[in-house]
């Protein structure tokens, strides 16, 4: 039986004009090309969008929770920019206009971030120090993800997968990333002038050119002038390298003459950088100042008293050493990526394309191989240089990861010829799952291994964060409540409807936190309400310490072109305390002791206390045990590395077996029981009256 219901459809008119279906993306445009499969379905890969989505997850968690790793980026850019911002903070000997070894005008890049941060959240400056990582974080995921499509259109698309989830789960990128240091600002300009690097050169493409050359220049004059070193192979490359040019012996000399002339352009061009940076340099110093400059001659004509090995110096597998910490076995493939390209030459030719070059032509060998250079290049620099710091392979850490991602790709061609041989099948080549689960457990491997790192880094050492923490939200609103300070609300007022807790009048209690040993693990003035001053104390220690800025100025400088720059200083600059040139401040890194407060001056006290393996000087008592006088607010568990096995202290893995091979201490912060309690009666005398 029917059911009597009619169903109507109506059609879009057929009279309009249809736009044509976009033409799909072109395959095997890069130089590498893959050998099965050509004819089916892409391999997949994130796009842009997608791409940054993803990224922007890992690098905003990383904002909010990775460690400091370095006092460096602490006293020399968090400081200065908390000065700028705050009026207060301390200062190195490199910020002294005596060496001027810092570049202001790449600190005052980051100057808007903080003032977002108070925006959204007043009152409260932890917000302007997180708006500043969420800042960075931004930036380099943008960065990140224009190489990583880079990598796939001009190299090949699975060699870009690769290096996505590689720098996406990798240790070294969770630190480097948000790092507020020169070095991470070079590791962004190169990734993205390798952006366009990786383009083939060509007479017809001066855009690549030009583009490429600005960001490494940039990042040598605004952030790191060594990090110039990564361009070397790029200027090989524009000089005498074809590329995708087809040149005839009769056209060399014109179009090598043409290659000169538009690299020196472009250099000329980027020399444009060095005129906002001197000139915001000069105006923050009081003078003349050209600090990339400052930064060579210091640590290459300093003489033998000065230099960066006063620091410290290393044995040379340092590097290789720190880069299996913090990408596993990616430095080894990394390493292997041209030893690979060589065998592949041999046995996989294919790989790189299904025509010979001529002699007017560039080998696209030559051209890959000129693509894996720059890690070599830097990697063997940095290692002849006695003085070694993690943070300085951080230019390299994008370069590392397309290497290893290059070397897995090669390996997996090798396995596909070697399938092949065997077999005699293509076809069955083309079908089996052999390739791809290989590829995935090499990934998906060092991913995980790269996450346990990672919570290793939280677990272990986020102990400062956590002091940090606790002393602002725990303790100082208990001396406001205790002494009368906070308001009163009336019974039943529900959190939401309170507002935030006002730290301002924590400042009548005239408070100290001070720092002893572990004033190289001070996380900065913004994580310390305003109105406490943050001191040191005396410890073993010998070195040149930091001190605060001045607030008073020096007296007229000498000289009549030193003279006008300073009268533009004071009329332009916002801070011009930063022209003055401290006597207490030296390069050589001898102690000044004026830089200290007794400990009796200190009502709160950070320190670091392993109990199980206990040690004590006279300048470094164990005051955690010491009840008499310190009290114990919080504490916190902290790693001991040296009585810890190598494995487990690496490596974050859940259950008791696995954390019993470490120990661990203890970092407290600590109250001075008998000064902060006279203080706390005297501002509630205070408040009374």
């Amino acid at each position: 039986m029917s059911s009597q219901v009619q169903n109507l459809t109506f059609r879009r008119p057929t009279n309009d004009p249809q736009k044509p279906k976009a033409a799909p993306a072109a395959r095997h445009t890069g130089i590498l090309q893959d050998q099965l499969r050509r004819a089916q379905r892409r391999p997949w890969v994130p796009s842009f969008s997608l791409a940054v989505r993803i990224l922007l997850l890992a690098r905003v968690s990383g904002a909010m929770y990775s460690n400091i790793s370095d006092c460096d980026e602490v006293y020399n850019f968090w400081e200065p920019l908390h000065f700028l911002e705050q009026g207060y903070g301390f200062q190195t000997w490199e910020l002294s206009p005596q060496y001027a070894l810092r570049s202001w005008a790449y600190i005052l890049l980051h100057y808007i971030p903080p003032h977002i941060g108070n925006i959204v959240l007043s009152g409260d400056k932890r917000a302007a120090f997180f708006a500043v990582r969420i800042f960075l974080a931004t930036i380099s995921v943008l960065v990140e993800a224009t190489l990583f499509r880079t990598i796939v259109e001009r190299i090949n698309e699975r060699v870009g997968r690769y290096y996505f989830f590689f720098m996406l789960f990798s240790a070294g990128m969770w630190n480097a990333s948000v790092a507020f240091l020169p070095s991470t600002f070079a590791m962004y300009t190169s990734a993205l002038a390798f952006s366009y690097a990786f383009t083939p050169t060509s007479t017809k493409n001066s855009r690549r050119t030009l583009a490429a050359t600005l960001l490494f220049a940039t990042g040598a004059i605004v952030g790191w002038p060594f990090a110039l070193a990564l361009a070397i192979p790029f200027v090989f490359e524009e000089l005498f390298v074809y590329g995708a040019d087809i040149v005839t012996p009769e056209d060399r000399l014109p179009w090598f003459k043409n290659r000169v002339t538009r690299l020196v352009g472009a250099g000329l061009a980027a020399s444009l950088i060095f005129i906002p940076v001197i000139g915001i340099d000069s105006l923050a110093y009081g003078k003349l100042e050209i600090v990339p400059w400052n930064i060579i001659h210091y640590n290459i004509f300093g003489g033998s008293e000065r230099g960066p090995n006063l620091y410290g110096t290393a044995p040379w597998d340092f590097y290789i050493n720190n880069l299996i910490v913090n990408f596993n076995y990616l430095p080894f493939l990394a390493l292997l990526s041209l030893p690979a390209l060589s065998i592949s030459y041999f046995i996989d030719r294919k790989r790189l394309g299904f025509t010979t070059p001529t002699a007017n032509q560039s080998s696209p060998f030559t051209i890959l191989a000129l693509r894996l250079a720059p890690l070599y290049v830097w990697l063997g620099i940095l290692t002849l240089q006695p003085h070694k710091e993690e943070r300085f392979m951080f230019p390299a850490y994008p370069l590392l990861c397309f290497n290893a991602a290059v070397c897995v790709y090669l390996v997996r061609g090798w396995t596909e010829v070697a399938f092949v041989k065997v077999t005699k099948s293509p076809y069955r080549a083309s079908q089996s799952l052999i390739f791809s689960n290989l590829t995935l457990s090499v990934v998906v491997a060092s991913s995980v291994i790269s996450l346990s790192r990672i919570l290793a880094l939280f677990q272990y050492y986020h102990a400062p964060f956590s002091a940090a923490l606790a002393f602002q939200a725990t303790e100082v609103p208990r001396l406001l409540n205790v002494t009368g300070l906070l308001p009163v609300y009336p019974e039943g007022t529900s959190e939401e409807d309170r507002p935030r807790i006002d730290l301002t009048p924590i400042k009548d209690f005239d408070l100290a936190l001070c720092f002893g040993k572990e004033w190289h693990r001070f996380p900065g003035s913004y994580l310390v309400p305003n109105g406490i001053r943050v001191e040191f104390v005396k410890s073993e220690f010998d070195g040149m310490l930091p001190r605060h800025f001045e607030e008073q100025l020096a007296g007229a400088a000498e000289g009549g072109e030193t003279r006008v720059v300073k009268r533009l200083s004071d009329k332009l600059w916002m801070k011009p305390q930063t022209t003055y040139v401290p006597k207490d401040l030296n390069d050589l890194n001898k102690e000044d002791m004026s830089h200290y407060v007794p400990v009796s001056q200190c009502d709160y006290l950070i320190d670091l206390d392993f109990p199980l393996h206990p040690s004590s000087t006279s300048l470094e008592p164990r005051y955690a045990t010491m009840t008499d006088t310190w009290e114990r607010v919080s504490c916190h568990p902290f790693l001991d590395a040296r009585h810890s096995f190598l494995l487990t202290r690496m490596f974050w893995l859940p259950g008791s077996k696995w954390q019993s091979q470490n120990e661990f201490g203890d970092y407290c912060l600590l109250r001075n029981k008998e000064r902060v309690e006279m203080k706390e009666k005297e501002v509630r005398r205070r408040a009374r009256d």
